[in-house]
């Protein structure tokens, strides 16, 4: 029996508009769901952030194929009808667990992060006085298109852990391509508060009228370039992307728009490549949380904010001390981040340094329980007191998607995924849209003198925060599931929904969908219309400044209940803030 959520009481299906209402209707829709209990299987389970997505992961699992083999028919949906959010015209960063692989091996990262063309530079988005070009000239366009890591990536995971044929993963995402979907109200909502913004030919002769309107809800969108694509994707592989018609396409629209002028070029494309990495895994308390390695930066600082957690005793009925305390780690681990993170091929980051023991326990011991730092720096692990960067401001737009999967072999995917800001670049090639993604680089390549780790060059990938996370117990067993998008947000909702599930008792699906709280710097933001209103007047006591402000995460999140030695379930967790579904048998 498959069983859903969309917002809903569990077994009752509500349509994707339906889903996508609540989930633009605010804080009466959050309060409803915290009480819903989360989706439960025993053999399988994919969770995304659209029913046809899910719907596809689905059909994938049920087929027989792995969760990599469901992950790449999600991905395939995805580009089409979340476009918005992620892409295989953008990158990603792929956690899997191996359930038949020694202990030891269990766990990879799979890196497709996008990079910065070979005739990138450090003044890339500087006009010729030296100043800051304006967002526009930068984001929409060819400038900021990355070459793109999704696809490289994924044929690289299914090279290792596929089971079903390659072209058999495309079949649900070509078929839906040809045969239409309905615009959602979120896809409306968001494409009606871009039009100003709209100024790609193609893009907008996709996805407005002839007036210019954003298509309004209900419209059945086809789309044939992106059906021709995966048909050439699914009889090639990658390499149609990287080498072929494809290839030469992404070229054209990138060096040849009318909006902004990029560098890339085909040999950018054939060397690509993604990578198999180690996962970056730390303790906290009992647990072993682990996470993707840099560039992207959502490894090393959730497991700065959960260690530097660890050294305190959450009390789940003190509310204003546990958001004091995640708080003020937060603050601490942006510090470093700003000043310590970047592409690991062009700097060398202390990584290990940032995450030993006794540093977090020495970050720990700067916060006082009862009173907020009234200001914060990055501090100094060992080997670094010659460290010659500045601090990097941040720039990660918050466009993106996360997916979890767990197949019936009880292989498992947790993976996130973006084009970066909303929509990306505008620029569609065969059907779906190119990234921006080397946004993410700080645009000015020095500060006071000294350099930005995280600044723009040839080759160079930007940081990100793309934080996919599995949680493993005492046992070595998987406990949690989870990811977001975000932008550098996500590092604070990853980490709040670990907290919930271990240190406060909350299941899944509260934690998933309780308000958010988090810190980056001097501001502890707090979710608008959540019911954390109160909790201002107690943080502002301590000595916070305090926002309330719109937290749209989209977290979606897999638990595995072992009280049961024989027949343990996976428990499905979804943001009630997007239109997602957890599905499962």
């Amino acid at each position: 029996m498959r069983q859903r959520i969309r917002f809903g009481a569990q077994g009752r299906r509500v349509t994707a508009w339906q889903a996508a209402l609540l989930c633009l209707a605010g804080s009466s829709a959050l309060a409803q769901t915290r009480g819903t209990p989360p989706v439960t299987a025993h053999e399988f389970m994919v969770v995304a952030a659209n029913p046809h997505a899910v719907e596809a992961g689905f059909e994938i699992l049920d087929a027989g194929g792995s969760a990599v083999d469901a992950a790449i028919a999600v991905q395939a949906v995805l580009s089409m009808v979340e476009p918005q959010s992620s892409g295989i015209g953008g990158g990603a960063f792929l956690l899997h667990y191996d359930a038949d692989a020694e202990r030891t091996d269990k766990l990879s990262a799979y890196q497709g992060r996008e990079r910065a063309p070979a005739a990138g530079h450090p003044g890339m988005f500087l006009d010729d006085s030296g100043a800051e070009l304006p967002f526009p000239e930068i984001a929409w366009g060819g400038l900021s298109v990355g070459v793109p890591g999704v696809m490289r990536m994924l044929e690289l995971a299914h090279a290792d852990h596929g089971r079903l044929p390659w072209a058999r993963l495309f079949e649900p995402a070509i078929e839906l391509a040809q045969h239409g979907f309905e615009i959602s109200p979120r896809l409306h909502f968001l494409l009606d508060r871009f039009e100003d913004a709209a100024r790609a030919r193609s893009f907008k002769a996709h996805y407005f009228d002839s007036d210019g309107r954003a298509l309004p809800v209900g419209s059945v969108l086809v789309n044939e370039p992106y059906a021709q694509s995966l048909r050439a994707i699914a009889a090639n592989g990658a390499d149609e992307m990287y080498e072929g018609a494809l290839a030469e396409a992404i070229v054209t629209a990138v060096t040849g728009n009318a909006l902004s002028r990029g560098a890339m070029t085909l040999e950018d494309l054939r060397g690509y490549a993604a990578e198999k990495l180690e996962p970056l895994c730390s303790i906290y308390r009992q647990w072993t949380v682990c996470g993707p390695q840099l560039p992207s930066s959502g490894g090393v600082t959730t497991q700065q904010i959960l260690g530097i957690a660890a050294q305190f005793e959450l009390d789940p009925g003190d509310q204003a001390q546990v958001v004091h305390i995640i708080a003020e780690a937060g603050r601490l681990a942006f510090a470093d981040r700003a000043l310590y993170l970047g592409d690991p091929e062009f700097l060398d980051v202390p990584v290990a340094e940032l995450l030993a023991p006794t540093y977090l326990r020495a970050r720990a011991a700067l916060i006082d329980p009862a009173r907020a730092m009234p200001s914060v720096a990055a501090g100094l692990p060992e080997r670094l007191a010659a460290w010659q960067y500045a601090p990097s401001p941040i720039s990660e737009l918050a466009s993106t998607s996360h997916f979890s999967i767990v197949d019936s072999e009880g292989n498992a995917v947790s993976m996130t995924t973006s084009v970066q800001s909303t929509f990306g670049s505008q620029l569609m090639v065969g059907g779906f849209l190119l990234n921006n993604q080397l946004t993410d680089f700080s645009t000015l390549p020095v500060s006071g003198g000294r350099p930005l780790a995280n600044a723009p060059d040839g080759g160079k990938r930007p940081l990100s925060s793309m934080s996919p996370t599995f949680v493993f117990d005492s046992q070595d067993r998987i406990a949690l599931i989870v990811g977001s998008p975000g932008g550098t947000r996500i590092i604070g909702y990853v980490a709040q929904a670990i907290v919930g599930v271990l240190d406060l008792g909350l299941d899944v699906q509260q934690a998933v969908a309780a308000p958010h709280y988090l810190a980056r710097f001097d501001v502890v933001e707090l979710e608008e219309r959540s019911g954390l209103e109160g909790l201002g007047a107690a943080l502002e006591a301590l000595g916070h400044s305090v926002a309330q402000r719109n937290l749209n995460s989209g977290l979606h999140a897999i638990a595995f209940d072992y009280s049961d030695a024989a027949a343990p379930r996976l428990l499905g967790g979804v943001d009630p803030r997007r239109e997602g579904v957890a599905l499962g048998r």
